[in-house]
């Protein structure tokens, strides 16, 4: 993983993305231990405090849990709360911004829904 220091994401943001990506990829699955703060810390050479924030982020969204004395781990339903919220914030925040172009460029809806089946086509073909 490589942190970029010059991204407006804060690196506690960065690394639980990273730490996401790694359970929708399945590298992390459910109830595998997950890096420690300080295996993160020594890993990307940033603050353990840091590390920490970003791992209690995600058990703050019940993406991770504690097992005391143990570490963290995967959740059983971590990729599904990652895919439901990237769903809403990542595709409405698009989805959002499209619906307003094209009412700048006064795209019927029926254009719209068109457009959107006709791309969707070409990403089935790929």
């Amino acid at each position: 993983m490589i942190l970029n220091s010059n991204s407006s994401k804060p690196i506690y943001v960065q690394i639980a993305e990273w730490i996401e990506t790694e359970i929708l990829s399945d590298a992390l699955q459910a109830d595998q231990k997950v890096y420690s703060q300080y295996q993160l810390s020594d890993m990307l050479n940033i603050n353990p405090a840091t590390a920490g924030k970003g791992l209690s982020l995600l058990v703050d969204e019940e993406v991770l849990y504690k097992k005391r004395g143990l570490g963290m781990f995967v959740s059983e339903k971590a990729k599904n709360i990652i895919l439901m919220r990237r769903k809403n914030e990542t595709l409405g925040e698009l989805i959002g911004n499209l619906v307003k172009e094209a009412a700048y460029l006064n795209v019927s809806e029926d254009e719209l829904i068109r457009l959107i089946r006709e791309e969707m086509g070409r990403g089935n073909e790929e």
